[in-house]
């Protein structure tokens, strides 16, 4: 029995039904871990950069991390991978919440889907028991209605990833919904479409084992001791979620306002903030499988065109995404736009970014009423953003435009509103302004999945956040691009092992550095690793997704920001005027990746790493 996870990996073959199971080697755990790690290594196996992304051949890995369903500080994720179909290149997409445990305890660490199923199914797994059943009677249905479905059909505890219409209308900006206790999304990159053209409509899971460990009563004692920590580190997650952080990043000039061309909005960010939210709309906090912080919140809304409106409430993302992005300050219009995004299945984020690119082309006259159907896409129209979100999930008159993300959108409207996509390599920029944390430049520029926040998180350096024990401590001025590869590169390296392990990555925010998590490691596993063994695991997880990226013709032309945020500085606020320097630091970056001046890894490199 191996420690902490399963050792099993389920392969469903869409194509005829069947199944198997597949043990997962020691050696290749050691060397991947789990989670987007081992499914990197599964992708390039199987790649064949001829296919479209959508073609039945391309698997879909739904993987949990290596420590996920242990009692272990916030290990519950979840990944989503593989080709994504909105960027055509690696997507991971990562969900927190009781799915991915749950699926533990059924006795897998994962699923892999190939080929595509005749008619519509769902995939039940209960206690090691695995059956196909047939879903047609579920297409159609939102996420929630779908979870109701099956669990009336299998067991009321189970938990439910499912697609909703977005992803069965092939939108490619849909994510994968996880719901039964609580909700959670992989939003990012569109594996709801990936998994919807598979006619795989949901994956169920139940079970009852639980994971043995090297050294229980040890771990048991070292989890107790960090959870008083990072809760203490971590009390504003915990109060306000990550929506209490709209109002510092409005501070900082790192929220992206009205598609990202203004530079201050403190009273639209007062009024769509966590602060708000807690104050006017809170119902009950929320937490993950094995977290301490309970960053989530549930809302209600009681008067209003919205009365009755209840769910899971925005975080960060969204109200910047629906907020701030669109011009938008109310509040209510962007939890009713959530709550759409979450019952079609679309990323709030992409789906705000593609809105805000609409409002600018109807600003420009790139879009007339004609186009719209008669809506007037002015900036701040709650009304019409909220039909958007409808129309992009249904594919329905300019949302069918949309519904395939910025740079397709722009593509389709013309050479002049391509300016206006904000992306990296086709996946819509997180909420955070690289001109405000100028590293953040590197990051979007060379993040696998594209423009991924979460593959550094290095602007909390600039927030003031220091680790002693990794060394991320001492002077950062987050406006001057020197010596900014190196927070970088080392920020890449250490979060590249927290989807393979299963960690919610907010975690470093309690300070939490690879001394914490090595211990956590080998106290689950009996390894000893040290910190330096865990820092070259991230660095080779991400050299892999990169050869991937350059088996799928990424060089370094792609890797690069949107003109706007190279060229055109914030007019106002604390980082106006800034640009970052993307060449130079480019330039360093590639040079501590050991890769070639075109972006590619060289072989000493991956030999270096065991990948050669």
């Amino acid at each position: 029995m191996p420690y902490a996870h399963a050792g099993k990996l389920l392969w469903v073959d869409l194509d005829s039904g069947q199944w198997q199971v597949e043990e997962i080697a020691s050696d290749q755990v050691r060397h991947y871990l789990l989670g987007s790690g081992l499914a990197a290594r599964i992708l390039l196996d199987r790649l064949q950069p001829q296919l479209d992304p959508l073609d039945p051949a391309n698997p879909l890995v739904m993987i949990n991390g290596l420590l996920t369903g242990t009692f272990i500080l916030t290990a519950s994720r979840v990944s989503v991978c593989g080709r994504s179909p909105l960027t055509g290149i690696w997507c991971e997409s990562v969900a927190g919440g009781y799915w991915g445990a749950e699926l533990r305890f059924a006795g897998y660490d994962g699923v892999a889907f190939t080929g595509r199923a005749e008619k519509p199914v769902y995939l039940w797994i209960n206690d090691g028991r695995v059956e196909l059943r047939p879903a047609s009677s579920l297409w159609g249905l939102d996420s929630e209605e779908t979870a109701q479905r099956v669990q009336d059909e299998t067991d009321p505890r189970a938990l439910v990833a499912c697609v909703g219409p977005a992803g069965e209308n092939g939108v490619r900006i849909a994510g994968v919904m996880f719901l039964g206790n609580g909700e959670r999304t992989a939003g990012r990159g569109g594996m709801g479409a990936l998994m919807a053209s598979k006619n795989l409509k949901a994956v169920v899971v139940r079970g009852s084992q639980r994971p043995e460990y090297h050294d229980r009563e040890g771990l048991r004692r070292c989890v107790r001791e960090d959870t008083a920590w990072i809760k203490e580190n971590s009390v504003g997650l915990s109060e306000f979620g990550t929506a209490g952080g709209v109002p510092a990043t409005e501070v900082y000039g790192d929220l992206p306002i009205k598609n990202w061309l203004l530079g201050s909005w403190e009273e639209g960010a007062d009024k769509t903030s966590g602060q708000t939210i807690v104050a006017t709309m809170l119902d009950q906090h929320y937490r993950c499988f094995a977290c301490p912080i309970a960053c989530g919140k549930e809302v209600k809304i009681t008067e209003g065109p919205y009365a009755g409106l209840e769910g899971h409430g925005p975080e960060y993302e969204t109200l910047a995404a629906f907020g701030a992005l669109l011009l938008n300050d109310n509040l209510e219009s962007i939890v009713k736009a959530d709550q759409l995004c979450n019952r079609y299945g679309l990323d709030t984020i992409s789906t705000g970014a593609v809105i805000a690119l609409a409002l600018e082309a109807y600003e420009k006259g790139l879009l007339t009423a004609e186009d719209t159907g008669g809506l007037e896409l002015e900036w701040g129209n709650a009304e019409a953003i909220v039909q958007l979100v409808e129309q992009i999930a249904r594919r329905q008159g300019l949302g069918d435009v949309l519904a395939d993300g910025v740079r397709a959108a722009a593509k389709k409207l013309g050479p002049q509103a391509e300016e206006m996509a904000i992306h990296a390599k086709g996946l819509a920029l997180a909420m955070h302004d690289p001109r405000a944390f100028v590293d953040m430049a590197v990051n979007y520029a060379t993040a696998n999945r594209g423009g991924c926040h979460l593959e550094s998180l290095s602007y909390w350096r600039g927030y003031g956040l220091e680790w002693e024990e990794w060394g991320q401590a001492g002077e950062h001025d987050r406006l001057d691009s020197d010596g900014k590869a190196q927070v970088v590169y080392d920020f890449q390296n250490y979060l590249s092992v927290y989807n393979a392990l299963g960690l919610c990555k907010f975690i470093i925010k309690g300070l939490v550095g690879p001394e914490t998590v090595v211990g956590w490691l080998n106290l689950a596993m009996g390894w000893d690793w040290d910190s330096d063994d865990l820092i070259r695991a991230g660095e080779r997880l991400f050299n892999l997704k990169r050869m991937i990226n350059v088996r799928l013709g990424v060089t370094r032309a792609d890797d690069t920001l949107p003109r706007r945020l190279l060229t055109h500085p914030r007019p106002t606020g604390s980082a106006a005027g800034v640009l970052p320097d993307l060449e130079t630091m480019l330039e360093e970056y590639y040079q501590l990746r050991g890769w070639t001046a075109e972006g590619v890894p060289t072989d000493e490199k991956l030999r270096e790493l065991g990948l050669a």
